[in-house]
């Protein structure tokens, strides 16, 4: 199918790269033209304003995929919507607040342009192990961008329809207010083998053991344990955890709704605290995961 991607960040850019290297007629759009020569390479075509976009689907309605920061989704979605033809398509898959995602869905549909929200996931190893998309929004859209869906999720993701307008991006949100609690006692885990009473234990070596059919083995335990075998005292790293915004926008759903988190509340407040300079071990080795499967910045930037 022919797509365009608009946002060549570290995942839209595998996003890109993926459905190119599989046979989709891929348009690659950025606002900087670097990462769209990158694309190009893989097969990609370039378009390096937004109009060159509309011009590659020769007339027809065009499926757009917006990989962009939440902060700036409402004033891309409006610049689109001013020139995409009526049948368009756009899927938003950034990390958007739900909350805004029915407002934006009413804006297409008034322009005769069908709405998707997909909380996408994967970091920068979906394009080797498949993304996972959690998807909201209309829902023959869906349908129309299943083959596409179904290339990214190759071998070993997957994608499901969860209803209606920012159903997609709540349930995405949850995940990674989860992944916050995750790894906050994965972090604080090792930290007290580090500081324990047994000083000389391999942490490692610990996280191997764990990897090996324990009841915490997972992903974000072997890449603990990898970046223990890389930099077993984690020099180098500040140990100030960024946050992303959707563990905040889980907390404060859950307040609403008088549903207490006291896990993901935590470890949403072990990372504003480093950011303040409370930072130890513990909050080093989530530093250390963040850079292992999203690619962020080791020191704190998003």
């Amino acid at each position: 199918m022919k797509i365009a991607i608009a946002g060549l960040g570290r995942m839209g850019g595998q996003i890109a790269q993926k459905l190119a290297e599989n046979g989709h007629i891929v348009i690659a759009h950025n606002r900087s033209h670097e990462p769209i020569d990158e694309a190009v390479t893989h097969g990609a075509i370039a378009a390096y304003d937004k109009q060159d976009v509309i011009n590659n689907f020769d007339g027809e309605p065009v499926i757009l995929w917006i990989m962009l920061p939440a902060e700036i989704i409402d004033a891309q979605l409006d610049s689109w919507l001013d020139i995409l033809p009526a049948g368009s398509v756009v899927i938003d898959g950034g990390n958007s607040d739900y909350r805004g995602d029915a407002a934006r869905a009413e804006r297409a549909k008034a322009k005769n342009v069908a709405m998707l929200d997909i909380g996408t996931s994967g970091g920068v190893w979906g394009i080797t192990n498949g993304f996972s998309m959690m998807v909201g929004g209309d829902e023959s859209a869906y349908q129309t961008v299943k083959p596409a869906l179904d290339t990214l999720s190759q071998p070993n993701g997957g994608h499901r329809y969860f209803g209606a307008s920012g159903s997609g991006h709540y349930v995405k949100m949850v995940h990674n207010a989860i992944e916050y609690g995750m790894m906050e006692s994965l972090a604080e885990g090792y930290q007290m083998l580090k500081e324990g009473p047994y000083r000389d234990l391999n942490l490692a070596e610990a996280g191997d053991v764990w990897q090996q059919s324990s009841v915490v083995t997972s992903w974000l335990n072997d890449l603990s344990r990898q970046a223990l075998h890389e930099n077993p005292e984690l020099s180098g790293i500040s140990g100030v955890v960024a946050e992303s915004g959707e563990a905040r926008w889980t907390l404060e759903t859950a307040q609403q709704l008088n549903i207490e988190l006291p896990a993901i509340q935590a470890a949403f407040d072990v990372r504003l605290a480093s950011q303040t300079g409370k930072t130890n071990f513990a909050t080093k080795l989530l530093a250390a995961m963040r850079n292992k499967f999203g690619g962020h910045d080791i020191n704190g930037q998003q």
